[in-house]
């Protein structure tokens, strides 16, 4: 029995059925139209839209109750941060520059004013790709440090990769399985957030980044899909092997407190990969 089957079993032993969740943007890009148009309320949520407001045309309205307590409200000036923190991660971030010069040796360079958008989110996210309009979201009431919107933008720029060279296709599970796995296998698992997750301890050191990437995985397919915990889990596991094993274009797996970022930023001419 996978790791996974062995978590989804006793989760259904112990728990009720997690909910489904939305679907994520599954269409080619689309330019200058606005992704809700000509859509019905149901069907713009079914797409994943109610996670991003500002994707469906909407302009966000702070409550009062969340003003008198400074959780809303400054909406402005946490545009003005993000897009700061954005700027400097491009500027100075090992893996986004890597990312960057990756999309732009693909034919698919990044323009800042037209892919990267920051934006009020729902508390659940920290960041987003939407496939609609090939563009990067910066949740700017979630990503609030330079740390977290470097781990962003990294993560959705593994996915913007894989949309323009491996003709990612988001209506097809296994491929929004893969594209998870690379991203969480490139950009965020380590021992130390396996052991913060329960993936790991002193007894499975070896397991323990591959059940970081399993269970990361799972959770962002079952964030931006519609089905249920076990053709998730089934997915996750189908494309497993395969997926884990790509490294392109990052070409080793990021630990951290270490010197990879930077390594892999100057070893990515070796691989026919531009440089910023």
């Amino acid at each position: 029995m996978g790791f996974l089957t062995q978590v989804w079993a006793k989760a259904a032993a112990a728990t009720d059925p997690v909910p489904t969740a939305v679907v994520v943007p599954d269409e080619k890009p689309v330019q200058d139209t606005k992704p809700d148009a000509g859509q019905p309320k149901s069907e713009r949520q079914e797409w994943g839209y109610d996670l991003y407001p500002e994707r469906r045309g909407e302009t966000f309205k702070p409550k009062w109750s969340r003003i008198l307590f400074g959780m809303e409200g400054q909406e402005n000036i946490d545009r003005y941060k993000c897009e700061q923190n954005v700027y400097w991660c491009v500027k100075n971030g090992p893996l986004v520059k890597l990312m960057m010069g990756a999309l732009r040796s693909s034919g698919c360079p990044i323009d800042l004013r037209r892919h990267i958008s920051c934006e009020v989110c729902d508390p659940s996210v920290t960041g987003g790709y939407d496939p609609v309009l090939n563009q990067i979201v910066v949740c700017q009431n979630m990503a609030k440090n330079k740390s977290m919107v470097h781990g962003v933008l990294t993560h959705e720029m593994i996915h913007m990769f894989d949309y323009c060279n491996n003709d990612l296709d988001f209506r097809n599970v296994d491929h929004l399985a893969c594209t998870e796995i690379r991203a969480a296998n490139l950009a965020h698992c380590s021992f130390l957030s396996a052991m913060t997750q329960g993936d790991a301890s002193p007894f499975n050191i070896k397991e323990a980044h591959q059940n970081c990437v399993k269970s990361k995985a799972l959770a962002s397919v079952l964030a931006v899909r519609n089905i249920t915990h076990e053709e998730a889990v089934a997915a996750v596991e189908r494309v497993f092997p395969k997926c884990y094993a790509d490294l392109e274009p990052i070409g080793r797996r990021i630990r951290r407190n270490s010197t990879d970022q930077q390594k892999a930023f100057m070893e990515a001419p070796m691989y026919g990969y531009d440089v910023y």
